[in-house]
């Protein structure tokens, strides 16, 4: 998943949030240029892309976390299906975003 937000702090308060509870994995931040309408007039500006990693099945959590924390009045929440990725890694992603106490293995 990834969203992208103004400033480094802000990535660091959603990357930290995401990851305190356990929605992903791992939370990339990326300095990135973006250029888009809003509203009636082209912005430019540069912003910071987060690449969160997690699984399907938190997808609706970590959505739901990044649209109530988000500074954006209308914040972009992509999700990219993954079509392939090393087993070892994807083990890893999942154990890192299931619950401590959950005794499901991967």
């Amino acid at each position: 998943m990834f969203t992208t937000v103004a400033t480094d702090e802000q990535a660091s308060v959603l990357a930290d949030l995401a990851i305190a509870r356990r929605l992903a994995a791992c939370v990339q931040a990326e300095p990135i240029r973006s250029t888009y309408r809003w509203p009636g007039r082209i912005v430019e500006e540069t912003e910071v892309r987060l690449v969160f990693k997690t699984t399907k099945a938190m997808y609706q959590a970590l959505e739901q976390l990044l649209i109530e924390a988000h500074p954006y009045e209308l914040p972009a929440v992509f999700a990219l299906s993954v079509t392939s990725a090393s087993a070892e890694y994807m083990k890893w992603v999942a154990r890192e975003t299931r619950a401590p106490s959950d005794p499901s293995g991967v």
